[in-house]
């Protein structure tokens, strides 16, 4: 899991988990539970301040190890230096607009800080802080410093703040944080674990929902856990992810803006929109092709001893095919997905074509095939001629697939 190959796996993988002084440093606790139950050794370095929220026996009994709050204590054992230097990861969650401002800058005043200057292997940052602070022009510089440095700084969430506040700023789900450092991990090294910073994508997830009146629609079986996959990887790579979500009840994954839709008409708006400044634009989502020409402002209803009255449909716009010919920048990257029950491969290459696309995942469907599902097999067809099958397995592993060969092409 954590990358290195397997005759090195002899011991668990090293995560430092940081703790900085805000409100949502009692959070980290269950991230710690979520990193230890998993199999790792962490090791819990908190801030002077984050003790004033959550003292150090509560970190110890949690990792069952030692927890290391001063550079002078076990100096013989060097603890600023070998602390960072022995880490597969550090994450730092919450991280507040003060440490990222110390880290971006280099500075080394305590323990966390020295850690963060000697580890030379993936870091992850949880920010966590007031809206106000996370929009500052500083906190932006710093974050962008960081994240052009190969950190993974992970874009807060929307909602309540300290106090009766409300904004972007809020510390994500411990279980999210904990799926990016699963992925950063397994990525294995520092040169790879954010190939992606910079970069802004755009994913689409679920099937949108064609309203034929008040309590009906034409919907599709889609889950959403594609494309919700794709944007975990990707936010977990380094991008900045826009997650068009239509009609889904997953869970927000940690650090993407998440933009909810319900149509096909919505999805398109929110899309176009969207793909104005990205790098890459997925789209994952099950669109409906159809959509019920008459909308009944109320419920249809049923006649005793009469058929209903047949159901006229009109094609709803074509979303894909729409971005890959009105690009909003240049060399950018349209993906789509193609859902098929016959003739696989031959009706993706025609979809390809039809679409114009540079890469269009085909896999085949069906009650139990694919929607619904944690795993998946897929055909990745390339404009430039290229195939490459993606063999059973979980969902995220052809994510990574789907954004490798993105990265590719953008490079």
């Amino acid at each position: 899991m954590d990358g290195r190959p397997q005759a090195e796996q002899t011991e668990p993988p090293r995560v430092v988990l940081g703790v900085t002084g805000g409100i949502a440093a009692y959070k980290a606790c269950e991230l710690l539970r979520r990193l230890t139950e998993s199999g790792h050794q962490v090791t819990v370095v908190p801030t002077a301040a984050a003790l004033r929220f959550v003292g150090e026996p509560t970190w110890a009994a949690l990792s069952g190890r030692p927890v290391a709050t001063e550079v002078w204590e076990g100096v013989h054992q060097v603890p600023h230096v070998r602390i960072g230097q022995q880490a597969d990861l550090v994450v730092v969650a919450p991280a507040t607009a003060d440490l990222l401002a110390r880290a971006a800058h280099g500075l080394a005043d305590d323990l966390l800080t020295n850690t963060l200057l000697t580890a030379r292997c993936p870091v992850v940052f949880a920010p966590a802080m007031h809206t106000e602070m996370w929009e500052h022009p500083a906190t932006r510089e710093n974050v962008a410093t960081l994240r052009r440095r190969g950190a993974v700084v992970i874009e807060p969430a929307f909602g309540r703040l300290t106090g009766a506040d409300t904004g972007k700023g809020r510390l994500p789900d411990p279980g999210a944080i904990f799926d990016v450092c699963r992925r950063v991990l397994a990525r294995g090294d520092l040169a790879t674990a954010a190939d992606l910073a910079g970069r802004r994508v755009v994913v689409s997830a679920g099937g949108t929902r064609e309203p034929l009146d008040p309590v009906r629609f034409l919907g599709n079986r889609s889950s959403g856990k594609q494309g919700y996959a794709l944007a975990a990887t990707a936010a977990a790579r380094g991008a900045k992810v826009t997650l068009l979500a239509a009609n889904t009840e997953l869970p927000d994954p940690a650090g993407v803006d998440v933009v909810r839709v319900g149509t096909a008409e919505q999805l398109r708006e929110a899309a176009l929109r969207a793909a104005a400044d990205a790098d890459a634009v997925v789209m994952a989502a099950a669109v409906a092709d159809f959509r019920p020409a008459e909308y009944a402002t109320g419920k249809i209803k049923k006649v005793e001893g009469q058929q209903p009255a047949p159901v006229a449909l009109v094609r709803n716009p074509d979303i894909l095919a729409e971005l890959a010919a009105h690009r909003a920048k240049p060399g950018q990257l349209v993906v789509g997905f193609a859902a098929e029950t016959d003739d696989v491969l031959a009706n993706g290459r025609a979809k390809l074509a039809r679409k114009g696309c540079d890469l269009l995942v085909v896999n085949e469907v069906g009650e139990q095939k694919v929607f619904g599902g944690d795993t998946n097999e897929a055909v990745i067809l390339g404009a430039d001629g290229s195939d490459t099958p993606v063999p059973y397995g979980p969902k995220e592993a052809l994510a990574e697939t789907v954004w490798d060969l993105v990265l590719a092409r953008l490079t």
